[in-house]
């Protein structure tokens, strides 16, 4: 095969002879093919399963075995049944994960910090990890009584303020992609239950711009967050702020700090896509 350029303008070398399928028994050959598979869809932006079969010189069963593990794990997609399978969304996170995360921490941060000083509560960023979010960078309130700080620490996006922020954003396809089934993992007691009823409070959320927590994901913690979108409206992260509910008193009680979380969403979101 000779070299071909992908959509960026960079070759992708042509398949080098180490990593022809090795002979029956070898172990690698099913792994080296999808790798191969992924490298093929994201030059080709399309592939059917014929072609592939004839590009790995491998049988057209194998070729769909292959193709059908990539899409359920959400590297490849079809627009309908028996159509070409394409990228998929999991490709973007993996991408966003390495890139985004690294830019969005550096500007985000004294924006956390601001943030945390107007509202005196703990202010976090976090990234969606499929149907979890991780708190990537967190600045902890002063105050004796305290959200501490999360970061690193991994919550159910639907039972979290910053992961429904991020959930709202996404295509209707890929909440049914993250939420195949119409049963929610419970965090608490106040925890949605089903995919119906988040669906129904995203609604909201997108109307609104941004989301509320109230003791889903720990008991006795609220939680307002927004989320940051890059240039095409992609949904990166959340910022939000974390505060005892035993002081934010009730639901309206730490709504009335969303205006402050969204200056700082909109502040970031500046800061990010300001030319360098």
């Amino acid at each position: 095969m000779p070299n071909q350029k992908t959509p960026h303008g960079a070759r992708l070398p042509a398949r080098p002879p180490e990593v022809e399928p090795p002979a029956a028994g070898g172990g690698l050959t099913s792994v080296d093919n999808a790798l191969w598979l992924l490298q093929l869809i994201g030059e080709r932006q399309a592939l059917r399963v014929a072609e592939a079969a004839d590009l790995l010189g491998v049988a057209r069963s194998t070729a769909h075995r292959l193709l059908s593990a990539l899409r359920r794990r959400g590297f490849v997609m079809q627009d309908r049944p028996n159509g070409a399978y394409r990228p998929g969304p999991a490709l973007n996170e993996i991408g966003l994960a390495a890139i985004s995360r690294i830019d969005i921490r550096r500007v985000a941060r004294p924006v956390l910090e601001e943030l945390r000083e107007r509202t005196q509560e703990t202010a976090s960023l976090a990234v969606l990890e499929g149907d979890t979010v991780r708190f990537v960078d967190c600045v902890e309130s002063g105050r004796s009584v305290r959200v501490g700080n999360r970061t690193g620490v991994v919550r159910l996006a639907h039972a979290s303020a910053v992961g429904k922020a991020i959930l709202a954003e996404l295509p209707a396809g890929e909440l049914e992609r993250r939420y195949p089934s119409n049963e929610l993992t419970v965090g608490t007691a106040a925890s949605l239950t089903s995919r119906a009823e988040l669906h129904a409070q995203l609604v909201e959320i997108r109307a609104q711009g941004y989301a509320l927590n109230w003791e889903e994901s720990a008991e006795g913690v609220s939680a307002v967050a927004v989320a940051l979108r890059d240039t095409t409206g992609t949904p990166l992260a959340a910022v939000g702020i974390a505060a005892p509910s035993s002081r934010t008193g009730s639901i309206e009680g730490i709504r009335a700090h969303a205006p402050a979380v969204l200056a700082a969403a909109r502040l970031v979101q500046e800061r990010l896509h300001a030319p360098s």
